[in-house]
């Protein structure tokens, strides 16, 4: 008996130790990725994220910021599976919401080839403009890439509503507001009429 209550002693600290040895680990990586990160040197701050994730994937934050380590690198799929494993993790997180509406804009975006793109930027007096190419552009887009475009718009609309509804910033609501609007009127220039989001 004396042996068994040993060997489960040993075990026990084994475990805890292992469990402390990886939350360092994990926190050096995120660490690491965030100076890489700082430094603009996304794919190595992905490397880092990525195996902190391998140690320990019940870390929202690392989530979180794996996804804006792949959106500055275009990687936009990766971006919105990151984001929304954050949410899964920490559905109170406001700006996992808003990154992975960017994400889902920016990949809505991506799939029209135009120098510009059809997305929607702010000016030098922090006004949203937009992008939006004449409407002779959408009649050569194939029927499958607009309907993944509106879905695209239609995704990030309702996760910038979802972000909308958890920050307490009357300005940021009036930005994001005003970000939506520039949103649907793409959606119209996409033909779409609808109100699924």
């Amino acid at each position: 008996m004396k042996k068994a209550i040993f060997i489960v002693t040993i075990l026990f600290v084994a475990v805890i130790s292992t469990a402390c040895i990886n939350n360092i680990a994990v926190q050096e990586l995120n660490n690491a990725a965030k100076t890489y990160m700082e430094k603009g040197d996304y794919p190595a701050a992905i490397e880092r994220l990525e195996s902190s994730i391998e140690l320990d994937g019940t870390i929202y934050e690392t989530h979180y910021n794996l996804g804006v380590a792949y959106i500055d690198v275009k990687q936009y799929e990766k971006a919105i599976d990151s984001l929304n494993n954050a949410i899964r993790i920490n559905s109170k997180y406001a700006d996992s919401y808003y990154t992975l509406a960017v994400a889902q804009e920016k990949l809505a975006d991506s799939l029209i080839e135009t120098p510009e793109g059809v997305g929607l930027t702010t000016d030098e007096e922090g006004n949203v403009t937009s992008t939006i190419p004449a409407s002779e552009t959408y009649s050569n887009i194939s029927q499958e890439i607009r309907e993944r475009m509106i879905e695209g718009y239609l995704s990030s609309i309702s996760n910038y509503k979802k972000y909308n509804d958890m920050v307490n910033s009357k300005q940021k609501t009036e930005e994001v507001n005003a970000h939506i609007i520039e949103m649907e009127k793409v959606l119209l220039k996409l033909g779409y009429s609808g109100s699924g989001y």
